[in-house]
């Protein structure tokens, strides 16, 4: 069983910065591919940002590829995502996820986190 812990979210300004953590619990950590995913008002969920067991693999989405990055810290069992250049259009509701395998950009996850919200304004 692994539970995940979102935190970081906020108001930001367009053009800022927020970096979210996702803190885990569970001995197999470092076994799991973690993801990213979002979900704003009126829209469905969608995927963000994903990472491999040995955080060398990362996968974005096409919208926020050049100003997000994800990155792993096993051994404080640790998933970020760091999120430069905010717009708007990047207010949602943020999921940390995790999974056993590879990973991957689908919802195919195994463990979810309550989710940390972001807001950006114009």
């Amino acid at each position: 069983q692994v539970q995940l812990v979102e935190s970081g979210g906020g108001l930001v300004q367009a053009g800022g910065s927020l970096r979210l953590s996702c803190a885990a619990s569970g001995r197999t950590f470092s076994n799991h591919a973690m993801g990213w995913f979002r979900q704003g008002p009126g829209k469905e969920r969608e995927f963000v940002a994903a990472i491999g067991w040995f955080g060398g693999y990362a996968y974005y989405s096409d919208s926020v590829k050049g100003r997000f990055t994800i990155s792993r810290d096993n051994a404080k069992n640790t998933v970020y995502l760091q999120m430069n250049s905010l717009k708007p259009e990047d207010t949602a509701v943020y999921y940390c996820a995790a999974k056993r395998g590879l990973a991957t950009t689908s919802s195919d996850y195994d463990y979810w986190g309550q989710g940390t919200q972001v807001t950006v304004s114009s």
